[in-house]
């Protein structure tokens, strides 16, 4: 099958999926073509099946915005119908879906028909989707898609809360190639980011306020009360400077290391022992999965779609938005005793398992078909009209 992918191709949970998801299905023999405005970050090489299409936006003092709407349904259609493409994939409602849909409609004035399916991943749900000024937009992106996923049974739940859906939202889970994810650095390696008998505790984001990063540095100041330890901040965004004058105020500076933006993330989270995770909401946790296939046990709020990834008492623990005690106190008990950090370490890589890629890969490829016979339905139709 001939498949294009449409999703934002930054650092970003919803980029690393769908980016994961195209080179999976190029090495099942799908022809998979990514159109975006830049390739990928996780995206590291193109192949004789991947291809990479980039949607240029020409400015014009016109606008005071540029349409990228416009430059991306433009592109969608001339790599259709110059590459033959069978499916569209798109990754958000808006502007992808709605790009989607405009495309669709025009490819139908040539008579083809294009199969799309919407995959929500909670942001163009429960943050910007649900504003006023794009709601009606975004019913109308996920109403006109041929099928709709959702990332977790949480997100799907919003969804059909906060919008007048009449489609069918499959729940698809985010995933993860767990082939990717064998440790093979060496604990001597820890002397990078922290003393010998100092504990490692890791945290990964876009440094957001729905992150709630002065929680994380709350936490991690009471757990380092008991346990010697280090906090390793990955990430950056609004609230990093906020973090810094926390950490600073409490006197914990020595103990907390800012790496910013980084490409080795997996080699950060193979020496840690613990991931704090005290997010307002998350649709699905994509952070705490990198983090428990590395064998890090997470400490999460229990909020969106963070239970159905972090099993309690299992992989962490859950606790309340703003419990920053508890999440305290339960990140020194797996990190006391070092038979238990062991088991929950154990475990927390056995639950990321039950996330494999080859799991969920044949999910979307049914939902493909599911997406094509819709849409050979509406030929059909079509045909008899005229």
């Amino acid at each position: 099958m001939k498949i294009a992918i449409v999703c934002y191709p930054t650092f970003g949970g919803s980029g690393v999926v769908a980016t994961e998801l195209g080179m999976a299905l190029s090495k099942r023999g799908h022809e998979v073509h990514f159109i975006t405005y830049k390739q990928p970050v996780r995206l590291e090489q193109l192949s004789s099946n991947i291809h990479f299409h980039e949607v240029n936006v020409p400015e014009y003092p016109l606008f005071h915005y540029q349409p990228y709407e416009l430059a991306l349904s433009s592109k969608l259609v001339d790599m259709v119908k110059l590459h033959k493409i069978e499916m569209l994939h798109v990754h958000y409602a808006i502007p992808h879906a709605y790009a989607g849909y405009m495309a669709k409609k025009m490819l139908e004035e040539e008579g083809i028909f294009l199969p799309m399916v919407t995959t929500l991943h909670g942001t163009d749900i429960t943050l910007v989707g649900n504003h006023p000024f794009y709601k009606p937009a975004v019913t109308f992106s996920i109403n006109n898609s041929d099928v709709v996923t959702a990332v977790s049974q949480s997100l799907k739940t919003d969804t059909m809360r906060l919008f007048r859906v009449k489609k069918e939202i499959e729940v698809v889970p985010n995933f993860i190639d767990t082939s990717k994810y064998i440790n093979s650095l060496d604990r001597c390696h820890r002397n990078m980011l922290a003393a010998g008998d100092e504990k490692i505790i890791t945290h990964v984001s876009n440094f957001r306020k729905v992150k709630r990063i002065d929680d994380v540095v709350m936490i991690f100041y009471n757990i380092q009360k008991e346990i010697k330890s280090k906090l390793i901040m990955v990430g950056n965004g609004p609230e990093r400077e906020m973090a810094e004058d926390l950490v600073a105020e409490l006197g914990i500076e020595d103990k907390v290391l800012f790496l910013g933006e980084s490409h080795e993330i997996d080699k950060v989270l193979s020496l840690s022992d613990l991931f704090l995770l005290p997010s307002e909401s998350e649709s699905f946790g994509l952070a705490a999965l990198e983090a428990m296939v590395n064998g890090v046990p997470v400490i999460s709020t229990n909020t969106g779609g963070l239970p159905e990834v972090n099993k309690e008492a299992f992989s962490g623990f859950l606790s309340g938005v703003g419990n920053v005690k508890e999440m305290a106190e339960n990140g020194i008990s797996i990190l006391r005793d070092e038979e238990n950090l062991k088991r929950f370490k154990d475990n927390a890589r056995n639950q990321a398992f039950n996330f494999d890629i080859l799991s969920v890969v044949p999910l979307y490829e049914n939902l493909y078909k599911k997406a094509l016979d819709k849409t050979e339905g509406q030929k059909k139709a079509a045909k008899n009209i005229f």
